[in-house]
């Protein structure tokens, strides 16, 4: 059962932040609000979601879990001006997810869920930690998209760097220490990564978001950010790119 009003632009940010991964994502719901894992096709990247209650403007819901196709709900968002309520319910009789929002209702088939299980997060035990304003890796990443395809992360005691070369051209977005919000560093670590991978993940963030990055020498990065008035957090895992040797 469930049974919501949330603000579209909290439902907006979240189809857009689990979207960069997968079109469809199965919820998991409970009394205290919902959460979700998923992994790319690809097997690259992952994200691992969870949303209070607090974050809807009502909310009742028993344990259960729905089926979704990203994509159907983005297309009906569409209808939503910024800060409009959105109204959800579960159709349990016909599996369906009936939506409303000024004065237009959709109801959407819900997927099945049999065979749409919840992947592993992997435990890492990475060396370095930092906290970084979006506005910076968004910056870096815009830069990087002119010059090659993939870009090099590199961090230290002393700062972070995010680097991206081909051929002849070289960008470089260097942070010290100063220009960080917090930096946790014994060592050098490097690890190369797909750019339009890392993009997608940073798009949805705005430039005051605090990011939290765990990085490790070609390891996979965690980056970990709160939205929905932080009572939504978002973790994506991005595996490295292996440098041929």
């Amino acid at each position: 059962m469930l049974n919501a009003e949330i603000n579209s632009n909290v439902l907006k940010d979240l189809v857009e932040i689990v979207g960069t991964i997968v079109d469809e994502v199965k919820i998991n719901l409970t009394e205290d609000g919902l959460s979700l894992k998923a992994v790319d096709p690809a097997h690259v990247a992952m994200v691992d979601l969870d949303l209070d209650k607090d974050a809807f403007e009502s909310y009742e819901a028993n344990e259960t879990e729905i089926g979704l196709n990203l994509k159907k709900v983005e297309q009906f968002l569409k209808l939503a001006g910024a800060g409009d309520v959105v109204r959800m319910e579960h159709d349990e009789e016909d599996n369906r997810l009936v939506m409303e929002v000024n004065n237009i209702t959709q109801k959407m088939a819900l997927l099945d869920t049999a065979g749409m299980t919840d992947p592993n997060v992997p435990s890492l035990d990475l060396p370095l930690n930092l906290k970084v304003k979006g506005k910076h890796v968004l910056n870096g990443v815009k830069a990087s998209e002119n010059i090659s395809d993939h870009i090099s992360i590199t961090a230290n005691p002393d700062g972070f760097e995010i680097l991206s070369e081909e051929d002849e051209d070289m960008v470089r977005l260097s942070l010290g220490e100063d220009d960080l919000e917090e930096l946790s560093a014994n060592e050098e670590v490097r690890s190369l990564f797909a750019l339009d991978y890392f993009s997608n993940m940073i798009k949805c963030v705005s430039k005051e978001t605090t990011l939290d990055i765990e990085l490790g020498a070609d390891y996979p990065i965690k980056i970990e950010f709160s939205f929905a008035e932080d009572n939504g957090n978002v973790r994506y895992l991005l595996a490295p790119r292996i440098e041929s040797t």
